[in-house]
C-alpha cells in the first residue's frame, strides 16, 4: 500500500462531501469502522440524509476550523480549487491529504478485478448495465456508477467479492493531480464505447483526449482485456498495441463482436450477434453499442448468453437517461442528462422512434464546461435538428467566460430557424416555462436536456400545464 496509505490512519475528512460518489464513500468508510467527517458548501437532501443515516458528520460550509480534530487523511474532492479555505489549511499545515481517485485504488479496488467502462457517452447506462449482469446472476459485485440507476437504491456500494465495476470518467483527478480519474482504477479490463473531443476546460483538442485514453489502455495488465468500439475512427489510432488482448464491438464486419438485423423499437430493442439474438428494454442504436461492450465484458467474466440475457429482461434504466418526469395536459416531460451533441442528436433520434408522429420539443441548458464555450456553436444546432422545436436557455455561470469564448444562443436559435426549426432563446426558467405552456399541445413531448436542476424546470412546466388544464 502506498506510504500515504497507512495502517494507523483511520480518521478522513471529505471536502466536497456531498458529492454523489464523495458520499458514498465516505459512508462506506463508515460503515467499516473508520472516524468519517465531511463539509461541503451546500449540504442538502438526498446526500446530505444518506450520510446523516450512516453517522457522518457533516460541517455546512469551507473552513480551516472543519480541520482542528486533525484527521489522519483529507480527502479532496473534484470540485475543490485552490483558495479553498480547507483545501489551503491541509496544504499550509502539510497534512496528509488523497484524491477520491486514489482513496478508491487502494482501499475498495487493489486486489479486485477491476472492470472500468469508459468514453464520451454511454458510460453511466453501460457501467449501469454490466453490474445488473453481475448483480441478476449472483455475483455481488462492488460498484460506483456516475448516476443512479433503477434496479439499484444508489449509485455506489461496496462488497466483498472479488468484482468491482466502475464508471472510468476522463475528467482530471484533482486540482493537484491533472490525470484522468480512470487511470487510478487498475483495469484488468476497459471497455471504451467511443472517443470525441469534449471537457474544453482542460483538454486543448482531440488528440489531447486521445492521449488520456492511451494511458488507461496502457494500464490493461497483459492477462486482461481491451474492449473497444471498433466503428470509431477517434479510437482506432489507439488500439495498435500487443501488451494485452484487444477485441473490438460494433456494426462493422471486422469487429470481434458484431450486432447485425437491428430492430429498433419504440419501446425496446432487438439485435443479433453471431450466436444469439438479444432483446433490450432501452431504445435507440446507442443503447445496442452500450449492450455490445456489456456482453463482451460479461462473456469474457464467464457469463453465459443465457445469464445476459436475463439481467438484460429486468433492467430498469437509470435515472436522467429519457426519464419520464411526468404527464400534464396530456403533454409528456422527459428529463435526459445529454449535453455533447452527439448524445443529444442520438437522444433525439430514440425518440422519434418512441414517438414517431408527436410533436418534439428540446429545451436545453448550456451547463457544461464545453457546451457554455463556443466550440460546439454548430454542432449543436446540427444535433437539434431532430426535435421539431427548440428552446435555447442562457449560459450558465456567463460572467465566468470571456464574451469571445462563449456559447452565443441567439446564434443557435437563428441557425435552427433557417434550417426551419421553431426555436426560441429564453434567459431564465419561468419565461421557458411560460412559453411553453402559451405553444405545447396536447401529445406534444418536451425533452428537457441539462446536466443539473435547471432550476426545477421540469416540475415547474409540469405544475404550469396541470393549471393550465383546470
Amino acid at each position: 500500500m502506498d506510504g500515504m496509505f497507512r495502517p494507523e490512519i483511520r480518521s478522513f475528512h471529505f471536502v466536497g462531501v456531498c458529492g454523489t460518489a464523495m458520499a458514498s464513500v465516505a459512508g462506506a468508510m463508515q460503515d467499516q469502522g473508520y472516524v468519517v467527517t465531511g463539509s461541503d458548501e451546500n449540504v442538502y437532501a438526498p446526500m446530505s440524509t444518506f450520510l446523516a443515516e450512516r453517522g457522518v458528520e457533516v460541517m455546512n460550509g469551507y473552513a480551516e476550523r472543519n480541520l482542528a480534530h486533525r484527521p489522519d487523511l483529507v480527502v479532496i474532492g473534484n470540485a475543490i480549487s485552490r483558495g479553498n479555505p480547507e483545501a489551503e489549511a491541509v496544504l499550509g499545515h502539510r497534512m496528509r491529504y488523497c484524491s477520491l481517485p486514489e482513496l478508491l485504488r487502494e482501499y475498495f479496488i487493489r486486489g479486485k478485478r477491476s472492470l472500468v467502462v469508459a468514453g464520451t457517452h454511454g458510460k453511466t447506462t453501460t457501467t449501469a448495465l454490466l453490474a445488473w449482469v453481475f448483480e441478476h446472476n449472483g455475483l455481488n459485485p462492488s460498484y460506483l456508477i456516475g448516476g443512479i440507476p433503477n434496479n439499484f437504491s444508489q449509485g455506489a456500494r461496496f462488497t466483498d467479492s472479488d468484482w468491482f465495476i466502475i464508471e472510468g470518467d476522463e475528467y482530471d483527478t484533482a486540482f493537484f493531480d491533472k490525470r484522468s480519474k480512470f487511470v487510478h482504477y487498475l483495469p484488468e479490463v476497459a471497455i471504451i464505447n467511443n472517443l470525441e473531443f469534449d471537457h474544453a476546460d482542460i483538454f486543448r483538442d482531440l488528440e489531447s483526449i486521445q492521449t488520456s485514453f492511451s494511458h488507461l489502455i496502457r494500464l490493461v495488465p497483459r492477462n486482461g482485456l481491451v474492449l473497444a468500439n471498433g466503428d470509431d475512427p477517434n479510437l482506432e489510432p489507439l488500439l495498435e498495441f500487443k501488451h494485452c488482448p484487444i477485441k473490438r464491438f460494433g456494426f462493422g464486419e471486422e469487429n470481434h463482436l458484431r450486432a447485425f438485423k437491428l430492430r429498433l423499437g419504440a419501446t425496446a430493442t432487438e439485435f443479433e450477434t453471431p450466436n444469439h439474438k438479444y432483446h433490450l428494454n432501452l431504445i435507440g442504436e446507442l443503447n445496442v453499442r452500450n449492450a455490445l461492450g456489456v456482453i463482451a465484458c460479461a462473456r469474457h467474466c464467464g457469463l453465459t448468453n443465457a445469464q445476459i440475457q436475463a439481467a438484460f429482461n429486468t433492467f430498469k434504466g437509470v435515472k436522467r437517461r429519457l426519464e419520464v418526469r411526468g404527464v400534464a395536459g396530456g403533454i409528456v416531460v422527459i428529463d435526459d442528462f445529454g449535453h455533447h451533441p452527439t448524445a443529444i442528436r442520438e437522444t433525439l433520434k430514440a425518440l422519434r422512434l418512441k414517438h414517431p408522429a408527436e410533436k418534439l420539443w428540446a429545451v436545453f441548458e448550456p451547463r457544461t464546461n464545453t457546451t457554455r464555450r463556443n466550440v460546439f456553436q454548430r454542432e449543436l444546432a446540427d444535433a437539434f435538428l431532430g426535435a421539431d422545436a427548440v428552446v435555447i436557455a442562457q449560459v450558465s455561470r456567463l460572467e465566468l467566460l470571456a464574451p469571445h469564448e462563449r456559447l452565443d444562443p441567439e446564434r443557435l436559435m437563428a441557425d435552427l430557424q433557417a434550417a426551419g426549426k421553431t426555436a426560441a432563446y429564453l434567459p431564465d426558467v419561468d419565461s421557458i416555462v411560460e412559453h411553453l405552456a402559451g405553444s405545447v399541445q396536447g401529445g406534444d413531448v418536451v425533452c428537457v436536456f441539462s446536466n443539473g436542476g435547471f432550476g426545477g424546470l421540469h416540475q415547474k412546466l409540469l405544475d404550469r400545464l396541470a393549471q393550465r388544464r383546470a
